[in-house]
């Protein structure tokens, strides 16, 4: 039994068998929560190398920060919560208000009052050095080792933050966490990756990506990534297999229960894509993902840890057994199957916190604070 989680809370790890999912540079996102005011700033790493052994003369990490950092004697912050988002996304995903009206007001488990909140945009999305920039496909051949060796840098070297008090991650952030926290074992106080597995993308779940990333470059209108408009047709069949991927059966039935409430959204989210995304770069972040292996330093995580996947999801599907056989490897780990309930929202529920708040209170209680 792991010392930081009661048994009361715990969830077994064989529940029944039972883009929403971060994904936002092509889904439509939910509103955002009101009455945060979120402090944009800029990370600039000259010559910054990447895995591949190419270089780029500026990388510009863009993040933004909610509340007021706490620093100990010797100048380092302590109360820092970092926050990585998923694919196609950007640090304000979390400022949606199924996240942030759940966690950040007062009295709640990352009450503003008490926490200092990073949200980081990652190489490749939202305000960070991306190939839309100009470069096109000629930017870098990022991947997540990249992403997570410049957020480490924000971290440590520009913000001066000592030892992370939670870092959280939600599907790529997810996966980031887990190679963050075996990579550099004592850079968090806890560490909770929400909907992932710490194993390579095979099968499906690298199937459809692939599928995503064949259809923008078969499109005419690409034209190798050098294209005068935005190949709508490939974003189009992206926008399909990204919903899918995203999906909640039970929450899909009850929101177009009709065959024409069904064909209307799709009428719908298809008339609203053009403009919302850019092909160039979703190649780039769905591809990010291609050398992502954290099985054989899995050994190497310390810091307390509550992975949490939830039983509807399309993109990491239960029944393959593989979180169960990973957790085993991390001595400091717990892994919590969610069963399918009116909470779950399927891959999305990473960012829907009132189907997990409960877990996450109980664990922030139950590890060190950093000091």
């Amino acid at each position: 039994m792991r010392p930081w989680l009661t048994s009361a809370r715990r969830v077994t790890l064989s529940v029944m068998a039972a883009a929403a999912c971060g994904l936002g540079s092509i889904v439509p996102a939910p509103a955002r929560a009101a009455d945060y005011a979120p402090v944009p700033g800029d990370f600039h790493m000259a010559g910054f190398r990447f895995a591949s052994g190419e270089t780029l003369p500026d990388l510009r990490l863009h993040y933004w920060t909610l509340g007021t950092p706490t620093r100990n004697s010797s100048g380092h912050i302590t109360n820092a919560i970092v926050l990585l988002h998923g694919t196609g996304g950007d640090g304000l995903s979390f400022l949606r208000q199924q996240f942030a009206g759940e966690l950040f007001g007062p009295g709640q488990p990352l009450d503003l009052a008490s926490h200092y909140i990073v949200m980081i945009d990652a190489i490749g999305h939202g305000g960070s050095s991306k190939p839309s920039d100009g470069l096109r496909m000629h930017f870098p051949a990022y991947d997540y080792v990249d992403m997570v060796a410049a957020s480490h840098r924000l971290v440590t070297e520009h913000l001066g933050i000592g030892r992370i008090r939670l870092l959280f991650g939600t599907s790529m952030g997810c996966m980031n966490a887990f190679v963050w926290a075996e990579t550099w074992p004592d850079d968090a106080a806890a560490v909770m990756p929400m909907a992932c597995l710490p194993a390579p993308l095979a099968g499906r779940n690298r199937i459809w990506r692939s599928m995503v990333m064949t259809a923008i470059r078969k499109d005419p209108d690409w034209k190798g990534g050098d294209y005068v408009k935005q190949p709508v047709a490939g974003l189009r069949v992206a926008a399909d297999l990204l919903f899918i991927a995203g999906s909640a059966p039970h929450q899909d039935q009850k929101r177009w229960p009709t065959r024409a409430a069904a064909d209307s959204y799709v009428a719908t989210a298809e008339a609203a894509l053009p403009g919302t995304a850019d092909a160039n770069d979703l190649i780039y972040q769905l591809d990010a993902s291609r050398t992502y292996d954290p099985t054989p330093g899995l050994g190497r995580i310390t810091a307390p840890l509550l992975w949490i996947n939830s039983a509807d999801d399309f993109i990491n599907p239960p029944e393959l057994g593989i979180a169960e056989q990973l957790a085993a490897r991390i001595a400091t780990g717990h892994f919590v199957l969610l069963p399918i309930s009116d909470r779950t929202h399927g891959h999305g529920t990473h960012t829907w916190a009132v189907a997990w708040k409960d877990l996450m209170i109980d664990f922030l209680k139950r590890t060190p604070l950093p000091s």
